[in-house]
């Protein structure tokens, strides 16, 4: 049984968060378990209420998983600040933990604030230099790059400046193209890039989407497969996901975390 660790904020609407990658771990097959860095009180309108833990009781989860489970590997969602990012960093360095999947969560969908701004260095300074793979969306982008995106050439440039802070791979997200009738993603590798395209659905049911994505690619590099193979099988859990979304409650749903597996049984 392979296992994948989450370190995350609470989601109490369940459509991101810890919530949406322990969901994303169990489609995969992969035994999740989680380290909660804040908890959220939240819904698909908003985030009403931050209330992030300290710094020890992060670092105590963790020790928790180290000293008896361990994992094959691990990403990191929402951080909030900067002193939950530096006890993270050291914990993943103490444990040798490798396959670390950073998904730089900045602002929640509805413009809310879920990184502190001074933290950002940190996780730029601690946290990347650690990662196997960083996967930002286009703002995300922006924040860690210092700069504008507006084409496939900002986004080449973006990637090359993020990889100078360390991660093996970036990932950015093309997903807030809006205008862009297909979803294409950006992988760099320090030398090449690689795209990963699909349809663009337009719905309005698409909290979490980032949280799920890098959740799917932490479960398959769990699993043992390669990262362009984990992107790819991502890629098309998250699209099945996006296209079969759920309608609850009345502002941005979530995704549906079962689609995936769902059209893979009715395939076989």
């Amino acid at each position: 049984m392979k296992k994948a660790l989450t370190i995350a904020g609470s989601d109490s609407g369940g459509g991101a968060g810890i919530q949406a990658d322990l969901k994303t771990f169990q489609e995969l097959e992969v035994y999740g378990m989680s380290v909660i860095t804040a908890v959220t009180a939240q819904n698909t309108r908003g985030v009403q209420g931050v209330f992030p833990l300290g710094p020890e009781a992060v670092s105590r989860q963790l020790a928790s998983i180290a000293e008896d489970m361990g994992t094959d590997a691990l990403k990191t969602g929402m951080l909030f600040d900067s002193g939950i990012i530096e006890v993270v960093a050291e914990k993943i360095k103490a444990y040798h933990w490798e396959k670390l999947v950073v998904d730089p969560v900045i602002i929640a969908k509805g413009g809310e604030t879920l990184l502190q701004k001074e933290a950002v260095k940190a996780l730029k300074s601690k946290l990347l230099p650690l990662a196997f793979i960083v996967t930002p969306n286009l703002p995300e982008a922006e924040e860690l790059a210092g700069m504008p995106i507006r084409n496939t050439d900002d986004m080449k440039e973006a990637a090359r400046i993020i990889a100078d802070c360390g991660p093996r791979y970036c990932l950015i997200k093309g997903g807030h193209h809006e205008s862009s009738p297909v979803s294409s993603d950006l992988l760099f590798d320090g030398a090449n890039f690689y795209e990963y395209t699909a349809k663009r659905y337009v719905t309005k049911n698409t909290h979490g989407t980032g949280c799920t994505f890098s959740s799917a690619i932490t479960a398959e590099l769990a699993k043992g497969a390669d990262i362009f193979a984990a992107v790819s099988t991502a890629k098309a859990f998250i699209s099945a996901a996006i296209e079969d979304g759920i309608q609850i409650g009345h502002g941005h749903g979530p995704t549906n975390h079962w689609a995936y597996q769902k059209r893979r049984m009715k395939n076989r």
